[in-house]
């Protein structure tokens, strides 16, 4: 069958299908009759094979539009999405965000690697290059003599609890922002979401390299470890949320890309949610506990304390694959 021809023996059903949407949209579903909501149905399925039929032909563009426009809107009438309840939200977050996130492994260790690689690169070159600062240290730390602040520290009192607690909220917003942004720029086919996993990799690394040139290495791992593990963590399961919506655009499995797009969304929508517990964990570390230097609390305190924070997220992120060795060796 030609396209002229397939599209005038079409246009009806998709006509027709169109004018219930009107119809649902306009005064939801319970406006329609059984029989109107029984065609709808069959004419969501009828239509998507449709625009299946044109994308596999390299048909219009414009006709291809038009049906993915029917063809999402059929998909978000027949599957609204529901009020949350605390039950569900907190059985998403005790087990539902360990196995999806087990379920996109892949995404988050290439996030944790160009974390990483990102490190690496900034330490090595500020290793190599020392008066590459300016480029890569972060600049609110590019006037502070790591020793200096080491002993102002120890001779300081510290902050407050009042200062504590705003300190913490700051650094949750900021730390949120982050993730979104890492997250959203997953439309940019996942190009944006590297870029931003490896600078800030890259910042991290660099700065590592400054304090350790210093001979403070302990120190600056100290203050780092406490909230960075559960933030870290956090940044990278973002990344990897960004990198399952560059997946829907560049790998759609056979579904129409705009589709694949919208089910690929929904799964990065629940792992950017399931951070938002780490990232409370890690705003209240780095508010308190990595505030506090020696010698109020020691290196190795804090190490020892970072190294128990750590176990205890991935024991919660691993939950998912312990429970299925158990249920394998039942």
């Amino acid at each position: 069958m030609e396209m002229p021809e397939f599209i005038e023996a079409r246009r009806p059903r998709w006509q027709q299908l169109e004018s219930l949407l009107d119809k649902a949209e306009g005064s939801g579903l319970r406006a329609l009759e059984l029989e109107e909501a029984r065609s709808l149905g069959k004419l969501y399925r009828a239509v998507s094979s449709d625009l299946l039929w044109v994308r596999a032909r390299s048909g219009s563009a414009d006709v291809s539009e038009y049906l993915n426009d029917l063809v999402g809107r059929a998909y978000a009438i027949t599957y609204p999405g529901q009020r949350v309840r605390f039950a569900d939200a907190w059985g998403f977050v005790a087990r539902g965000f360990p196995e999806l996130l087990r379920q996109e492994w892949r995404m988050y260790a290439a996030s944790v690697l160009l974390f990483l690689a990102g490190a690496g690169f900034g330490y090595l070159g500020m290793l190599a290059d020392p008066d590459a600062a300016p480029y890569l240290v972060p600049e609110q730390h590019l006037k502070q003599d790591p020793v200096k602040r080491a002993a102002d520290e120890a001779a300081g009192e510290g902050m407050s609890v009042d200062e504590q607690a705003q300190f913490s909220t700051f650094l949750f917003t900021h730390n949120t922002e982050v993730a979104f942004l890492a997250f959203a720029l997953g439309i940019t086919v996942g190009v944006g979401t590297a870029l931003m996993l490896f600078i800030n990799g890259l910042m991290l690394g660099a700065l590592a390299q400054v304090y350790a040139a210093k001979g403070m290495a302990g120190w600056f791992w100290a203050w780092i470890l406490p909230h960075g593990i559960p933030e870290i963590t956090a940044i990278c399961i973002a990344g990897a949320a960004g990198f399952v919506i560059a997946r829907g655009q560049v790998a759609p499995r056979g579904l129409p890309r705009g589709m694949a797009l919208r089910q690929e969304a929904v799964r990065a929508v629940k792992l950017l949610f399931g951070t938002f517990v780490l990232f409370v964990l890690a705003g209240l570390i780095e508010g308190t506990i990595s505030q506090i230097h020696p010698p109020k609390l020691s290196v190795a305190f804090k190490v020892s304390f970072a190294l128990t924070v750590g176990l205890g997220v991935y024991a919660y992120l691993g939950s998912d694959w312990m429970r299925g060795a158990r249920k394998d060796t039942a």
